[in-house]
C-alpha cells in the first residue's frame, strides 16, 4: 500500500522534473479535479482517464499558457509508469485531495505560480536588457541557478544561438544558390514539371538563389535529442548543454539526418562529444563545434563591438521575441481555474 508520503515525493519529483510548462502535473492536478468533482471515474482504473486526462489538460493549458503539449503519446503516457504517478499513487492523492476540497490541486498549481515567478525575473533580465547592459553568461546562468527552472536550460540555449546566429546571417546579407551542372540539364528538362515544384528550376532558369535562412524545428519536450535548427545551406545545429554520453550521442545520429552537423556545447564537453561521435563513426560529420565561450565573445562584438549600431537592437529584438513564443506568460489566471477557488482549499503542508 503506498503511502501518503511516498505518493507527496511521487508527485514533487514529477514537478521537479518538468520544464517550466509542468503539463504532466497538470494533468494529474486535472485528474484529481475530475475525480473530486464529477466523480466519474475510478482513480484505480487506468483507462479511466489515461487519454481523456490529455484533453482535461489540454484545457487548462491552452488559457494558462496558450499552447497544449506537443510530445509523443508515448512520452506523454509515461506519466502513469510506476516511477511516476501510476493509478496506485493517484489512488491516494485523490483520497488527500477530497479530504482538503482540492487542496492537492491548489499544491500543484501553487508550485506551477512559483516556478512562473522564478522564470519571469529571468526572462525580466532579458526583455529589459539593453545592448550595453546585457550579458549573455549571465542569462545563462540565471536559469542553470535555479533548480525550477534548469530543466528549460536546452530551450535558453536554443534560443541564444538562434538569435545570434539568425541575426548574423541575416545581417551579412547571405545568399544561396542552387544550380544545376551541364551533364544534368537533359535529365532536368525530362522531370522539368518536378524541377519546378521542388527546386524553382526549369530549362530557361537553370540557377534559384535565395536568402539565407537558419530555422528552429519547434517545441519538443524530448529530453535532450533531437534536431534543434537546421540551415538552408546545408548544416543542422544540434545544442548540448548537458553531458554527453554514448546513448545520447547515438540519439543525435539516429535524429539528424544530415552529413554535416555543428555542435553547440559548453567549452568542457567540447572534446567528450568529439570523441564520442567519432566513435560511432560520425566524426566527419561534425563540421564544427561552437562553445559556450564562442557564444560569450560574438553576443559581446554584437552589442558592444565594432557593428555594434547595425547589429545590437536586432539581436535583442530577436531573442525577445524567440522568448515571447517559447515561454509562457501567466498575467492571470484562467476563468477555468477561479471558478474552483483554491484560495479557500486547505492546501497540504507536507
Amino acid at each position: 500500500m503506498i503511502t501518503l508520503e511516498e505518493a507527496r515525493k511521487a508527485l514533487d519529483t514529477i514537478i521537479e522534473k518538468g520544464r517550466v510548462h509542468l503539463y504532466k502535473p497538470i494533468q494529474v492536478a486535472e485528474i484529481l479535479y475530475r475525480d473530486r468533482f464529477y466523480q466519474d471515474i475510478d482513480l484505480s482504473e487506468l483507462e479511466d482517464y489515461r487519454n481523456p486526462s490529455k484533453k482535461w489538460r489540454d484545457d487548462v493549458t491552452v488559457p494558462l499558457l496558450g499552447r497544449r503539449c506537443s510530445s509523443s503519446a508515448r512520452f506523454q503516457d509515461d506519466l502513469f509508469n510506476d516511477n511516476a504517478v501510476p493509478p496506485s499513487v493517484l489512488v491516494v492523492l485523490g483520497k488527500e485531495n477530497r479530504r482538503t476540497n482540492g487542496g492537492v490541486e491548489a499544491y500543484i498549481y501553487n508550485r506551477f505560480t512559483n516556478r512562473h515567478g522564478q522564470l519571469k525575473q529571468a526572462l525580466d533580465y532579458c526583455l529589459d536588457a539593453t545592448p550595453q547592459s546585457f550579458e549573455v553568461r549571465q542569462f545563462i546562468d540565471s536559469f542553470w541557478n535555479e533548480p525550477g527552472l534548469r530543466r528549460s536550460l536546452d530551450k535558453v540555449y536554443e534560443i541564444i544561438v538562434y538569435a545570434l546566429f539568425s541575426t548574423l546571417v541575416e545581417a551579412m546579407k547571405l545568399e544561396v544558390c542552387i544550380t544545376v551542372k551541364e551533364e544534368g540539364l537533359s535529365l532536368l528538362r525530362e522531370f522539368e514539371d518536378f524541377s519546378q515544384k521542388v527546386m524553382c528550376l526549369d530549362k530557361s532558369t537553370t540557377h534559384f538563389i535565395q536568402d539565407a535562412r537558419l530555422y528552429r524545428v519547434g517545441v519538443t519536450n524530448a529530453a535532450d535529442r533531437g534536431l534543434d535548427m537546421y540551415s538552408n545551406w546545408g548544416p543542422a545545429i544540434q545544442i548540448k548543454h548537458l553531458s554527453l554520453d554514448l546513448s545520447l550521442a547515438k540519439g543525435i545520429v539516429n535524429s539528424v539526418s544530415s552529413d554535416r552537423i555543428v555542435i553547440v556545447c559548453k567549452e568542457a564537453e567540447k572534446d567528450v562529444i568529439v570523441s564520442l561521435l567519432s566513435q560511432i563513426g560520425w566524426g566527419s560529420h561534425i563540421q564544427s563545434v561552437v562553445t559556450e565561450d564562442d557564444l560569450v565573445s560574438w553576443y559581446e562584438k554584437a552589442l558592444r563591438g565594432q557593428y555594434a549600431g547595425q547589429l545590437a537592437e536586432k539581436l535583442l529584438y530577436c531573442l525577445a521575441l524567440e522568448i515571447a513564443d517559447e515561454f509562457p506568460s501567466v498575467d492571470n489566471i484562467p476563468d477555468i481555474l477561479k471558478t474552483r477557488h483554491y484560495e479557500k482549499a486547505k492546501v497540504p503542508k507536507w
